[in-house]
């Protein structure tokens, strides 16, 4: 440990460039898979601009509960049935997982599929019923 302190106390430029580069590396991989969206803000952009929201967690986890009107594609699939959301390709899409840990990847995915108005749940739908929003059962 003290050979860890006495590098960065010889290399302080050094240091500064990585811990930069660091930051800007995980800035863009955050912002890669769309911006995030706080849970009133998804529903304000489902009730004004009609965003879709696509469930990405496994059929088991949607039926236990999922935000109205989400199209449920799992993950694990969602390559393969990318072409199901064609037709949304001009609205917003909001991608929400269980916690907000593959929304990122997903939302890459859809832009490299060519959607340009993606966005992510932030703490996915974890955090949107911990704000007491309403879910529907399958």
């Amino acid at each position: 440990m003290d050979q860890l302190f006495a590098f960065v106390g010889g290399h302080p430029y050094l240091v500064g460039l990585f811990v930069v580069l660091l930051a800007l590396f995980v800035r863009n991989e955050m912002t890669r898979g769309g911006a995030t969206l706080s849970a009133q803000e998804v529903v304000n952009l489902v009730n004004n601009e009609g965003a879709v929201v696509v469930d990405i967690r496994d059929k088991a986890e949607f039926e236990e509960g999922h935000i109205v009107d989400a199209i449920n594609i799992p993950f694990s699939n969602l390559d393969a049935r990318v072409d199901e959301l064609k037709k949304f390709q001009d609205k917003p899409v909001v991608i929400a997982c269980k916690m907000g840990q593959h929304s990122g990847a997903a939302g890459t995915a859809l832009r490299k599929a060519g959607f340009e108005n993606v966005s992510r749940l932030r703490g996915g739908i974890t955090e949107w019923r911990g704000q007491s929003l309403p879910v529907v059962k399958a």
